[in-house]
């Protein structure tokens, strides 16, 4: 259905008709289905505008529909209307495809509720929304919106100052599924091999649920990852190769902090300021976050310093790492310093999604501490740090700890356990399992 007959239908009320809602169509044959939770328990009934952004293919626009679907429900035909971006020209043709739509509501619809997915694909669409806003066509609608591209996402949002409405909060991350939630789908077919493989899937849910009924990430996965992160970069007319190799410079250097200088070098860009715009879109797509010097000193990440570069898509790093892990098998079968770059990216992803669903400004900067002896791989808060080992560790490799940082804790994450004085030792399965 076009979005002309999907409004149609909203504005009778007909929710049950195939074809309205083609994603959660879909969940009806999937054996796999997993529960959302990106810390938006439900809708706010009042008007004001929300924006949820996260990476493609995780479900934003499966969720979208089942809101639509609730929406309808709970307050009846017409309290709902739905416009996609991707379809949508410009600016221009958005405004007025607000107006248009805004214009259905119903004069006794108490509650109403207007969606826009994938906002983000018309050029200067927060413009569009400005313009609507002012003119206060949207004044009783709650306007909710999806994005790709966070940043742009979020910077857009800033430039809708007091236009937000009076909403406790209006600005979320479309998080990953976690461990525990894909434990519970999946683990009784992958069993021993559950963590391997959401280690691959990453939290997709489409390629969560393919590993599973498989055993493998199936090849249109793979395309469909790669597509989005080609076009993204093309659109922005960024160099397909020259992404290749930043790429596979972060996947190789994994855990270790470089500066911008030699990703230049190694990626073989053209300057630093380069480097520098292919770390920001990729950080933008929420693929890459970004481990800054965290100083003891003055509490603070000093951006300044050669820094880490993190998967947090950890799919992505599937997708693209030069050795193509597509099964448990073939994940376990690395080598030990691969597999100890891939649990820090898992780590990386899990905080960063904790972080996101709780609203923490920023949560893809995963700061990181170094001395000229030692390291720790995630200053988390000023009293957690975090360091992660592939295979068994002891206290006593941190003795040095509780004399560099006298009252802090410091958890390991290793293949086993300990509890010493401010340091203990867990492993990455539990160290998942605890953000459920």
């Amino acid at each position: 259905m076009n979005v002309n007959t999907i409004n149609q239908v909203l504005s009778t009320g007909r929710i049950d008709e195939r074809g309205v809602f083609p994603h959660l169509d879909r969940l009806k044959n999937v054996p796999y289905v997993f529960d959302l939770d990106f810390g938006l328990k439900e809708l706010p009934e009042e008007p004001g505008v929300m924006l949820v952004r996260g990476a493609r293919q995780y479900g934003k626009s499966t969720w979208m529909e089942g809101a639509i679907k609730q929406t309808i429900r709970s307050f009846g035909p017409g309290s709902a209307f739905y416009l996609n971006g991707d379809f949508i020209s410009d600016e221009n043709a958005l405004t007025q495809a607000i107006q248009e739509t805004s214009a259905l509501f119903p004069a006794e619809t108490g509650v109403r509720r207007l969606f826009i997915d994938e906002i983000t694909a018309v050029k200067n669409w927060q413009k569009a929304l400005k313009r609507t806003l002012d003119a206060g066509e949207l004044d009783n609608v709650l306007v909710v919106t999806t994005g790709s591209r966070a940043t742009d996402l979020m910077r857009g949002t800033e430039r809708l100052p007091g236009r937000k409405g009076r909403l406790a909060r209006t600005n979320f991350i479309f998080t990953p599924i976690s461990y525990f939630e894909f434990s519970r789908v999946c683990g009784s077919i992958l069993k021993e091999d559950t963590l391997s493989a959401y280690c691959l899937a990453g939290g997709c849910p489409v390629a969560c649920a393919e590993i599973a009924k498989t055993g493998s990430l199936p090849a249109f996965i793979i395309e469909m990852i790669r597509d989005w992160i080609f076009g993204e970069f093309a659109a922005d007319g960024r160099s397909r190769v020259s992404l290749i190799h930043v790429l596979e410079c972060i996947a190789q250097r994994g855990g270790t902090p470089f500066g911008q200088y030699k990703l230049t070098k190694e990626a073989g860009l053209a300057n630093n300021t380069v480097a520098a715009e292919y770390i920001r879109i990729l950080t933008e797509l929420l693929c890459v976050g970004r481990g800054f010097f965290w100083d003891p000193g003055t509490g603070v990440a000093v951006p300044r310093k050669p820094e880490k570069y993190h998967f947090i898509n950890v799919l992505a790093a599937s997708v693209f790492h030069p050795l193509s892990p597509r099964t448990p098998g073939e994940f376990k079968a690395m080598p030990s310093q691969v597999l100890g770059q891939w649990y820090e990216w898992v780590v990386a992803q899990e905080l960063w999604r904790r972080a996101a669903i709780t609203g923490k400004d920023m949560p893809e900067m995963l700061p990181f501490w170094q001395s000229k002896e030692h390291e720790v791989d995630f200053v988390n808060d000023s009293t957690m740090f975090i360091e992660v080992k592939y295979g068994q560790s002891s206290p006593v490799e941190f003795a040095w700890f509780t004399h560099a940082f006298p009252g802090k804790r410091l958890l390991v994450i290793h293949n086993g356990h300990f509890d010493a004085k401010d340091v203990k030792g867990i492993t990455l399965e539990e160290f998942l399992a605890e953000g459920n």
